[in-house]
């Protein structure tokens, strides 16, 4: 564990005794009772529940008491001092204790999410209409042809603002909790809009520009002043119901090892190969769109920028589900803007004395062509989301069902 991981989690800890203990006081103070005889009979678990008492009452089985504790930094080293064997342990007395005092009825456990015909449905809407819309291009020309574009462009948007409200990657009814009131979810939409438009027009307008253009507006033909890439575009709306499918798979069966697991560490170990397998299957399903759309569409390959781009859009989709919303927001504005720097850089270089400006730019696309640079920024920022999320979805919090605290 890294030395800034230990400290946080040691001040966790700290955190968590020195609460209950206080609360410990504070209750013997307020019953009045004497103070050597409470610090015998102090009832750390019981401090801790008062602590705790919102989350004990809205708990409608052990494992959400264990998801929230772990969020709030308790540990198993912590439940340990409370003479439990980890916090799951710790979890079941505490949801035990709540419901005799309360004398509530035992509830139901909380069941996987279902596999539902409308988010089946709507996930598989934008591919559909993303190649209705490219097969129309084909059979237009001029202005209609342009036409057809922008209607196509605003359906798919459409069919996939929908598929994202509902379903394994929507933040409500995703599995998770869903991303916490004032994060920076919001300010991802620009920037995924960017990379997306960077990969259907990014790659033409770089290689017309490096050529002293574009002196046109695109087209829409791919073999235009300025070509349009639509097989790219077409691999990542068909991948909706991929991602989908591989985020529904992970929260079901995330759930169920959460219910067989006895401590954190253990359900960290096994999920971890679930999150990497998951993320591994996405990928395989998106490499084959990719191969049948090039073919498709008889295009060049552009296999490393869909790839890249694509597991990009995956894991901050599925960070933002589980609600963990900076590092997605954070990485994809790098990454967007290390896109526009490279395009900017060659229009710079056009100034009085700035030709230099572009030279890391156009060594690149000579050595391995203008996708170079998407694959290059996409792959790396992907490559540190993967990091991050085998880091935050092997936590039981983040699959703690909806409303759970983070």
């Amino acid at each position: 564990m890294a030395p800034g991981q230990a400290a946080a989690v040691a001040a966790g800890e700290a955190a968590a005794l020195a609460s209950a203990a206080a609360a410990v006081r504070a209750s013997g103070e307020a019953a009045g009772a004497a103070p050597a005889a409470r610090r015998g009979a102090a009832d750390p678990v019981k401090a801790l529940m008062h602590r705790h008492r919102e989350l004990c009452e809205r708990a409608v089985d052990p494992l959400e008491i264990a998801a929230g504790l772990e969020a709030h930094g308790i540990t198993d080293r912590t439940a340990a001092r409370f003479r439990h064997r980890d916090v799951f342990s710790l979890a079941e007395e505490m949801y035990a204790r709540v419901s005799r005092e309360n004398d509530a009825p035992p509830p139901i456990p909380t069941a996987a999410p279902r596999v539902r015909a409308g988010w089946v449905v709507l996930t598989l809407l934008p591919g559909a209409l993303c190649a209705a819309a490219v097969t129309a291009l084909d059979f237009t020309q001029g202005r209609a042809r342009l036409g057809v574009a922008v209607a196509g462009a605003l359906a798919v948007a459409l069919a996939l603002r929908a598929a994202l409200r509902r379903g394994p990657l929507s933040t409500t009814e995703g599995g998770g909790p869903g991303p916490r009131p004032g994060t920076a979810q919001g300010r991802t939409a620009l920037w995924t809009l960017w990379l997306l438009g960077y990969a259907l027009l990014g790659d033409g307008l770089l290689r017309s520009a490096l050529a002293g253009g574009p002196d046109l507006p695109p087209t829409g033909a791919a073999d235009g002043p300025w070509p349009v890439a639509t097989a790219p575009a077409l691999a990542l709306a068909l991948a909706c119901a991929p991602a989908a499918w591989s985020a529904h798979l992970l929260t079901a069966r995330a759930r169920r090892k959460l219910a067989a697991s006895r401590g954190l560490e253990d359900f960290a170990d096994s999920v971890r190969p679930l999150v990497l397998g998951t993320f591994a299957l996405f990928l395989a399903a998106l490499t084959a769109l990719a191969l049948l759309s090039t073919v498709f569409l008889d295009e060049p390959s552009a296999h490393a920028q869909v790839l890249t781009l694509g597991a990009l859009l995956y894991l901050a989709r599925l960070l933002t589900v589980h609600g963990f919303t900076y590092a997605p927001a954070l990485v994809l504005t790098a990454t967007a803007l290390a896109e526009a720097a490279a395009l900017a850089a060659v229009f710079v270089s056009r100034l009085p004395g700035c030709g230099f400006v572009a030279t890391p730019v156009e060594a690149l696309v000579t050595t391995w062509g203008a996708g170079s640079i998407p694959a290059l920024a996409c792959g790396a920022a992907a490559s540190a989301l993967l990091l991050h999320t085998t880091r935050k979805l092997t936590r039981a919090s983040a699959h703690a069902p909806p409303g759970q605290p983070r």
